[in-house]
Formats: structure tokens, C-alpha cells, sequence
């Protein structure tokens, strides 16, 4: 995780307002650790950046949905990345694949 925190630091240095690629990299971070901890296996970022929208998918390879956090249930240490993508990220969304699916968001360049 670290190289890709690093590869997507890189991506981001001179796109979109300021706090804007902090942003991204917590969500970026939070979508990764959830694949890699939720499947056991691994997992495929992929970051398209353009000059007003940055979209940020990552592929794991096991079928279940992610689900958000549900207040007050169980110890509060799962799901909350969800509720930070519904919170920070402009869209997001869950897309099936053949086997597993893909957790994206999007966020604006110019969006406070």
C-alpha cells in the first residue's frame, strides 16, 4: 500500500484545489486497506486523472458488497470508509465484475 499511497501522491502533486489530492489519498487509502483486509487477496488500483475529475477504482476478487457501518452495531471498526466515501467523494459506487467487483469514486477538481 505504502507504493501506491506514494504512486497516487505523485499523480495528484499539482491537480485540483488545495486539499483536494489529501482527500483523494484518504479515500484511496481506505478503498485499498478495505479490499486487501476484507478479501484476503489482492487487489487492482486504477487512477484516472483528468483535468476537472479524478476517478479512483479498486478490483478485488471476491463477490460481497461492501456494506457501511451501521451506528451503534458491533465495534464500530468495520465499514466506516464507506461512510467516508459517502461523505468526501463527489460519487461513488460499486460495479460488479465476472469475479469480484470494483469500489470507485470521483472527485471534482474545483469542489470546496
Amino acid at each position: 500500500m505504502p507504493e501506491s499511497r506514494r504512486a497516487l501522491r505523485e499523480l495528484l502533486r499539482h491537480w485540483g484545489r488545495p486539499g483536494r489530492s489529501e482527500i483523494a489519498e484518504l479515500l484511496t487509502s481506505e478503498l485499498v486497506t478495505n479490499a486487501l483486509v476484507h478479501t484476503d487477496r489482492e487487489a487492482v488500483l486504477t487512477a484516472t486523472v483528468g483535468p476537472r475529475r479524478l476517478r479512483v477504482e479498486v478490483r478485488d476478487f471476491v463477490a460481497r458488497e461492501p456494506r457501511p457501518c451501521v451506528p451503534g452495531a458491533g465495534d464500530g471498526t468495520h465499514g466506516r470508509g464507506l461512510v467516508l466515501l459517502e461523505s468526501l467523494a463527489d460519487q461513488w459506487g460499486v460495479r460488479p465484475h465476472a469475479v469480484g467487483k470494483a469500489v470507485w469514486f470521483e472527485l471534482g477538481a474545483d469542489a470546496a
